[in-house]
């Protein structure tokens, strides 16, 4: 038996004669024997095989719910929120700089910088790191090109750096120095290399809840779910069935919803209701929504759980999201950027920063109070000027301060400098 046949699954199809397909489902399918994914699936698989029976890859692992929602609302956080590269003598945003509009505008000629962040974000949570290539003019990076981290291995040489081998899908590959790449990576490491793919640690629980899925789904298509039943203590006549068939045809659906029945010869209406085993079924898809999230660390309201308050716990709950699930991945960007995207030089005058204000701020009236009081209103000793306030609002810098609202006096009242 060739190699070739030993990878199909049943008959070899004739619609694609150089496709290979491995035992492993749909998310294993390669172009012919020159793919490297398919040497990839020869020595580690293409994906995480669980005792549920599913096999979990970062490609079916988004088909659940909760996965897609974890990782999109992360992704989507960190690509709408503005980074800026600012100086760090307390000068505002280092706008002449170049990095400065490869990481808040464009950082290459067909993404937004929303979208790469966002793609870089969810592929680092998917495989454990995310990967692009810098495109220079001499010394100047131009764009920055995502790789798609399944066709990229790390290796570290004898003098401790980096070396990145990017596979093409054709020809031989493309080995990138560390100079060359930006590299996100999880902050949780085995070799202090590679990050962990939350997707392969969680697997088990993932897996499990695509088999709860698909158990589900099985029993919509081939279970029977009636309503109720009618009893009858003897047999009922074929005129009496004639006439309850027509009249339940003619009250189905919802326009017939809560009307009465007219049950003829004494029969008895005893509607269905909900077993047990079912019961314990939506339980434990419930239960697997919780495990499934836990290391993506979003709370249960993010995730719109039925049975969670959405009161005014909600922003501390929001303040939470950002501290110890977002807060990580700020300082990995930041501190990818600075050892990936700045020179040692520049690194002593510049740092990206994120603002996750927009995340943390409280009602309107709330901020305006706050920075009311900050700039010194009521009395108060004021601790911020109203450079700082607009910096914090993410505001542009202006030349001049703004006129103090009548009645407003204090050092924070914008007639003096900062």
């Amino acid at each position: 038996m060739g190699l070739l046949n030993f990878f199909r699954r049943g008959e070899p199809q004739a619609t694609s004669p150089s496709s290979v397909r491995s035992m492993a489902g749909d998310a294993a399918a390669f172009n012919g024997l020159n793919d490297p994914a398919l040497y990839e699936f020869i020595r580690n698989g293409s994906g995480t095989q669980t005792e549920s029976g599913a096999t979990v890859t970062a490609k079916s692992a988004m088909k659940n719910t909760t996965v897609i929602r974890c990782v999109s609302l992360i992704s989507f956080s960190i690509g709408m929120l503005p980074l800026h590269l600012k100086r760090k003598n307390g000068k505002g945003n280092a706008t002449d700089h170049p990095l400065f509009r490869l990481l808040h505008r464009r950082p290459n000629p067909w993404q937004t910088a929303f979208e790469f962040r966002s793609l870089m974000q969810q592929r680092a949570l998917q495989h454990g790191g995310a990967f692009a290539r810098k495109v220079y003019s001499g010394h100047k990076i131009l764009y920055l090109i995502p790789m798609d981290p399944a066709r990229v291995s790390v290796r570290q040489k004898n003098d401790w750096r980096l070396e990145y081998r990017f596979d093409r899908g054709q020809g031989e590959p493309l080995i990138l120095p560390q100079r060359e790449v930006f590299h996100l990576r999880y902050g949780l490491s085995e070799d202090g290399i590679n990050g962990i793919s939350l997707v392969k640690q969680a697997a088990e629980a993932i897996g499990l809840a695509l088999q709860a899925e698909k158990a589900a789904a099985v029993l919509f298509r081939n279970g029977l779910i009636v309503g109720g039943a009618l009893t009858h203590k003897g047999n009922l006549s074929p005129e009496a069935y004639g006439r309850l068939k027509e009249s339940m045809n003619e009250d189905s659906g919802a326009d017939g919803a809560h009307k009465w029945k007219i049950l003829e010869e004494g029969m008895e209406l005893k509607p269905s209701n909900q077993s047990n085993k079912d019961s314990q079924a939506i339980e434990n898809r419930k239960h697997q929504v919780e495990e499934v999230a836990r290391p993506f660390g979003v709370p249960r309201p993010l995730l719109a759980m039925d049975d969670t308050s959405w009161g005014s716990g909600i922003d501390v709950l929001g303040q939470l999201f950002v501290r110890y699930s977002l807060n990580p991945w700020f300082e990995a960007w930041q501190q990818a950027i600075e050892r990936d995207l700045l020179t040692e030089a520049e690194a002593d005058e510049f740092e990206a920063k994120f603002n996750p204000g927009a995340l943390l701020r409280g009602s309107m009236t709330d901020q305006a109070e706050f920075f009311a009081k900050a700039l010194g209103s009521g009395g108060h000793q004021p601790w911020m000027g109203w450079q700082e306030v607009r910096d914090v609002m993410d505001l542009p810098a202006l030349d001049q301060a703004p006129p103090p609202p009548p009645g407003l006096t204090g050092k924070g009242a914008g007639n003096e400098p900062t």
